[in-house]
């Protein structure tokens, strides 16, 4: 056996159990979502060929076309408060101020926490009866009256809070690693040039920190346009469907939420849902990289 041989034998040893990992737990499950997308099946019983009906289905659904739109209508609150607080943190703690390594790890720590018991702490707290912030308000006098924080008038707003406190953590680090791959030399050079701070933010920042905010965007919508776990603790996607996203309703499609209540899981329908609403993330995340990279030609 030759030198290259035994390398090839030794690196196939290691590729391996990673390859017959993401064979079972990924190319699987898709093969197997993309043939049920043309079945009705419920889990049990006989399996029926219905070709595209499931699609047409689909198209007249208008629970998830509602669920898309307040998916559209969560990313982007989330996306709105997330990026700017995340890189103002980023700048302000990549100084040299005292604590700010305590300080980052408190803003970090949101991220690591689960999604469900994050939620779980959050329907305590803004829970409409005896929650935390409604007995604080009242206490202060500043509202008359208990508000119902997950009600049809508050829950959107709810929710997107919850989520951005989750999430602006992970991005304030990312960031924080671009801002320090900046030089200092050209901060020096410019405020010997007579430039103020928002000059260097606006003029040398933000231009130098373009390829990494492309990535962290990119991350970002993926991400927000995925997120449901914490809605299906707080809400399940109520009240009356006002919190029901994408992948919240695929989820309860194959995992209905009322249980015991005779609601029957959808195997069928909930592939073709889910191989629909993966198309939407993808051709959202392709349409974003071909403005980024059409506005990297232009600037």
């Amino acid at each position: 056996m030759t030198k290259k041989s035994r390398l090839l034998g030794i690196s196939a040893v290691f590729v391996l159990p990673s390859l017959l990992l993401t064979l079972i737990f990924s190319v699987y499950p898709i093969g197997w979502a993309i043939r049920y997308m043309f079945y009705d099946y419920k889990g049990y019983g006989k399996e029926v060929f219905i070709g595209l009906d499931n699609f047409k289905q689909l198209m007249h659904d208008q629970l998830y076309w509602d669920s898309v739109w307040n998916t559209f209508i969560y990313a982007g609150g989330k996306l709105l408060i997330t990026l700017p607080l995340s890189l103002i943190l980023a700048v302000i703690l990549n100084r040299a101020i005292r604590g700010r390594q305590f300080l980052r790890a408190v803003y970090f720590m949101p991220t690591v926490i689960s999604s469900a018991v994050m939620a779980v702490v959050f329907f305590i707290v803004f829970n409409s009866y005896n929650g935390i912030l409604n007995k604080m308000l009242l206490n202060l006098h500043i509202i008359s009256q208990p508000i119902d924080w997950l009600g049809q008038k508050h829950a959107m707003l709810t929710v997107i809070l919850i989520a951005a406190w989750g999430a602006f953590g992970n991005y304030m680090l990312l960031f924080i690693a671009g801002l320090q791959s900046i030089p200092n030399d050209v901060y020096e050079s410019a405020s010997l040039d007579g430039a103020n701070e928002a000059q260097k933010f606006w003029y040398i920042t933000i231009p130098m920190l373009g390829p990494v905010l492309q990535i962290i965007i990119m991350y970002a919508i993926i991400n927000s346009l995925k997120g449901y776990e914490s809605i299906m603790v707080l809400t399940e996607g109520g009240p009356v469907g006002k919190t029901e996203v994408m992948f919240l309703y695929v989820y309860k499609l194959f995992f209905p939420v009322s249980t015991g209540s005779g609601v029957q899981p959808q195997f069928g329908y909930g592939s073709a849902v889910g191989f629909v609403t993966a198309l939407i993330v993808g051709l959202i995340t392709a349409a974003y990289f071909y403005i980024s990279k059409r506005l990297n030609k232009v600037y």
